[in-house]
């Protein structure tokens, strides 16, 4: 087996980050409690700073489907904790411990994350909706006393009021969940991860399949997640990158906004469009991103484009085009009517239901041909 992403692994972190996810205050059961830090901004908040201890100190805590601000221990546990500097919280120093005693103190450390993880990824297992069952009728006809038998197994818990199909998808979520947070510790469990998951086990009806599945689409999509934002601040500058050179009249308006990091496309960055498309639009996008990276892993370059006469060159960045293509399709919105960024971030929230997927990769296949050589 090989350990996902050995040469991604340079990032600082050491316990779960703050949530990264994105529920709205509507999706909680307290309202009030929203969460502020990069999580809001997945829904439409307007505080753009990265996530930092600090924020988590101030009561900042992502999910996709889920928001854990209803746990006000969750949140507590879940700050983000790095052994150096004045953050150590109270680890014993080497002069005054034995290596037994500071590793016992790490390991403990590592028991407390996972707790954490269980906890957060049992709220959003139940919580996840059931677009999926039309398209696995074999899952969505499960008994009521596998899937409740399942659901003790893993621990699942305030699940009495779904049905027989979502208890039994919860509790499959968190089996995978979990066990990727013990195969990729660096990582563990971030809200959203759920999100990426979902499809996925829709259409895998065995766990060790799924699991492994998850695993390969986690090498790409891991970054997302990392606690120092590198990865999604990247892909961001992408997308600015790409609007600017189609469009410098809405870029010059976005820059007028304070608007030109692309902020307000950060949710579709970080669950690859999962809130904005149904199921099926998913994996339909999924798909054909994922047959580009497999011709760029097979050689398929720009000169053999042109020999097969290809509509586009493959692009690992497909998603990023079809998220600024997504932002170009409004437009004249965004340039007469919004006047601020976080207008065009609520108009971004609300698109779910409302793209056409094969235009969305037309329009993405496009700015490919046009601007694969300048980008």
């Amino acid at each position: 087996m090989d350990f996902p992403g050995l040469e991604d692994v340079n990032s600082t972190r050491m316990t779960p980050s703050a949530e990264q996810g994105n529920l709205s205050a509507e999706d909680s059961d307290f309202p009030d409690e929203a969460p502020q830090g990069s999580e809001s901004i997945l829904e439409g908040g307007d505080d753009r700073s990265v996530v930092t201890y600090e924020d988590g100190l101030a009561g900042d805590t992502e999910s996709t489907d889920s928001d854990s601000s209803e746990e006000p221990e969750i949140a507590e546990s879940f700050l983000a904790t790095e052994f150096t500097g004045e953050n150590d919280f109270d680890l014993p120093s080497q002069e005054n411990s034995s290596p037994f005693e500071t590793k016992s103190r790490l390991n403990l450390q590592k028991d407390e994350d996972f707790a954490t993880w269980q906890r957060i990824i049992r709220v959003d297992a139940v919580r996840a909706n059931g677009e999926w069952i039309m398209y696995s009728p074999s899952q969505a006809a499960v008994s009521e006393i596998k899937a409740r038998g399942l659901a003790e197994s893993v621990g699942l818990q305030d699940y009495d009021h779904l049905e027989p199909s979502r208890i039994f998808h919860a509790a499959r979520l968190v089996t995978i969940l979990e066990a990727y947070a013990l195969y990729d510790p660096e990582i563990g469990y971030c809200q959203g991860m759920s999100d990426l998951l979902s499809p996925i086990i829709a259409v895998m009806e065995e766990d060790f399949l799924a699991f492994w599945c998850f695993v390969g689409f986690m090498k790409k999509a891991r970054h997302n997640f990392r606690l120092d934002e590198v990865g999604i601040r990247r892909q961001l500058g992408l997308v600015s990158k790409i609007i600017k050179c189609k469009d410098s009249h809405l870029y010059k308006h976005l820059e007028k906004l304070q608007a030109e990091d692309c902020f307000f496309v950060y949710r579709m960055v970080v669950v690859l469009f999962r809130r904005e498309l149904n199921l099926d639009q998913t994996l339909c996008l999924w798909e054909v991103m994922w047959a580009d990276q497999a011709a760029i892993r097979a050689g398929i370059a720009q000169s053999a484009w042109g020999r097969m006469r290809l509509r586009a060159p493959p692009s690992d960045d497909l998603l990023l085009y079809a998220i600024a293509a997504c932002v170009l399709q409004r437009r004249k919105l965004i340039i007469e009517k919004y006047s601020s960024m976080d207008e065009i971030m609520r108009e971004c929230n609300s698109m779910a239901g409302q793209l056409d997927v094969w235009k969305l990769l037309d329009d993405a296949h496009d700015l490919v041909v046009n601007l694969h050589d300048k980008i």
